[in-house]
């Protein structure tokens, strides 16, 4: 598999969408630590010590792609309650679908993305989903914020 990276892409894994097999295509990526700190000033967090997936790259509706499989992370947030560190792991499941530009009509309609110059960037996915699935108001696990003016606190 070629690995010349995207520019401008922190965690880049370009997957050429010809060459995954009909029966698809078991992938395994993993940040490096210099990908990892980007990885955190991109999506502004303390730091993201570990980022990794398991994927299945199948050929979908001639000429696409559909990629599945999990992810885990592990990096430290800051609570908005107390405003200190802490370390968070994450698991989560991935689905995406990819369609050549030609099929930009059906992509609309499937909520699929274009391929673009036959590549799809599996690093780029990943690390996608991973900014979905950061919380935008982080808490320390048990932490919960006691509004003076109310008797029970909000978590």
């Amino acid at each position: 598999m070629s690995r010349k990276p995207v520019v401008g892409i922190e965690f880049s894994r370009p997957l050429p969408v010809d060459r995954v097999p009909r029966k698809g295509s078991h992938e395994h990526i993993k940040a490096d630590p210099q990908e990892c700190e980007s990885l955190a000033r991109r999506f502004n967090i303390p730091v993201l010590h570990a980022l990794s997936a398991r994927l299945l790259a199948a050929p979908w509706r001639g000429g696409g792609l559909k990629v599945t499989g999990t992810v885990e992370a592990d990096l430290d947030q800051v609570s908005v309650i107390s405003l200190e560190p802490f370390r968070e792991k994450l698991n989560f499941s991935v689905e995406r679908y990819f369609l050549p530009p030609k099929d930009s009509a059906d992509a609309a309609i499937d909520d699929a993305e274009p391929v673009i110059d036959g590549i799809v960037d599996l690093g780029e996915v990943v690390a996608e989903e991973l900014g979905l699935e950061l919380d935008p108001y982080p808490r320390k696990p048990g932490e919960s914020y006691i509004n003076p003016d109310e008797e029970t606190p909000k978590k």
